[in-house]
């Protein structure tokens, strides 16, 4: 009986059985995609406001608008908006100071180039666009050259926060 079960062992280990199976089962497969925004800017700036060089007797109402800026691409539909501080010389309003001394000079900001929507300090405002994939921040500024003030350079930094 012993020789029997060797013998079984035997055929077990050395026999060759081919099973065959086939198994299916669902695999899904999903994406989810959020609505959102990419910021592309020039060196970290969101571009620059430059009224230009005029003589410290001009008194020339200038208007220039946002230059080399910054560019957004949204997912169609999203809802964008921007927040403007009152820049460094925020004194009842937006002021150029003079780098090397205490004169200033008054400016404001819009929302178009007609002047006719203000971009008040801390103003959440609505940033139209009709092509999703080149947003441009609609920033105007104004200034009446008051031409009594002493040559230099007269600057400000803002703090714009884009939300979406």
């Amino acid at each position: 009986m012993a020789w029997l079960r060797a013998l079984s062992l035997v055929l077990l280990c050395t026999g060759s059985a081919t099973v065959n199976a086939a198994l299916t089962a669902a695999l899904p497969v999903s994406a989810s995609i959020v609505a959102g925004c990419l910021v592309n800017s020039t060196g970290g700036l969101y571009g620059t406001l430059s009224f230009g060089t005029y003589s410290a007797l001009s008194t020339a109402p200038v208007t220039v608008a946002l230059a080399g800026g910054v560019t957004l691409q949204c997912t169609p539909g999203v809802s964008v908006s921007m927040q403007v501080n009152g820049g460094l010389n925020n004194v009842s309003g937006r002021h150029l100071k003079m780098g090397s001394g205490t004169a200033q000079i008054a400016y404001q900001l819009f929302q178009d180039a007609a002047r006719t929507q203000s971009l008040g300090i801390a103003q959440s405002v609505n940033v139209p666009y009709t092509n999703a994939n080149a947003i441009s921040l609609p920033i105007y500024g104004y200034v009446v050259l008051p031409g009594n003030q002493p040559a230099g350079t007269y600057s400000d930094t803002l703090q714009v926060q884009i939300s979406y």
